[in-house]
């Protein structure tokens, strides 16, 4: 006589390796994401060089996960980095930076603080207020056509690699600089200051 079996599951058919089930899919997406964290090129790297890289997001005003995902991007450290009047909080030409914003500015270390100014900012009237940025450019043209945005970011590298430069900004039509100029990245104000300039005190 056999054995009643109840409700017991059915045996596993040919080919079956017998380990876990992954119907609902939880183990097959543990597996995969112990996978990807130690496939991370950081996993690999020796602890000195994490870091030496550590310190050097916190000298660029990055976090770490920001600055090493730019890096593994562009191939190659973060040189410079472009700030849209936008993503300053600059609106006009009698205006001043907001207090934070400058203050932050002022702590970057081995970094070129370059500035893109829209119309109807002057960067040569602005040349002597604004002393917390190394460089002021005008901005390219937004909704400009692609070569004109490629030709217009090229300008304003001030000698640097385009994939070493990272790009600020506060408009949705912004991103699109970065991708024209290919640059090393591009980051939303409110992500890399911590609120809108606009909302900063001192501006």
């Amino acid at each position: 006589m056999s054995a009643d079996r109840g409700d017991a599951p059915p045996l596993p058919g040919p080919g079956h390796n017998l380990g876990p089930s992954m119907d609902d899919g939880r183990a097959w997406r543990v597996h995969a994401w112990s996978k990807a964290r130690a496939a991370r090129p950081e996993a690999r790297l020796p602890v000195e060089i994490v870091r030496m890289r550590k310190r050097r997001a916190a000298e660029l005003g990055l976090d770490y996960r920001t600055y090493a995902s730019v890096r593994s991007y562009s191939g190659r450290d973060i040189s410079g980095l472009l700030f849209s009047s936008n993503a300053l909080g600059l609106f006009a030409t009698h205006q001043r930076l907001p207090d934070a914003v400058a203050d932050r500015l002022r702590a970057l270390h081995q970094c070129r603080r370059i500035a893109l100014l829209h119309p109807p900012l002057d960067p040569v009237a602005l040349a002597d207020r604004l002393e917390s940025l190394d460089r002021l450019y005008r901005a390219p043209r937004l909704l400009g056509s692609w070569p004109a945005m490629r030709d217009a970011m090229a300008r304003v590298q001030d000698g640097l690699p385009a994939a070493a430069l990272v790009l600020i900004g506060a408009a949705p039509l912004e991103r699109d600089w970065a991708g024209a100029g290919r640059l090393g990245g591009y980051l939303d104000a409110a992500r890399y200051f911590g609120a809108h300039p606009g909302l900063l005190s001192g501006a």
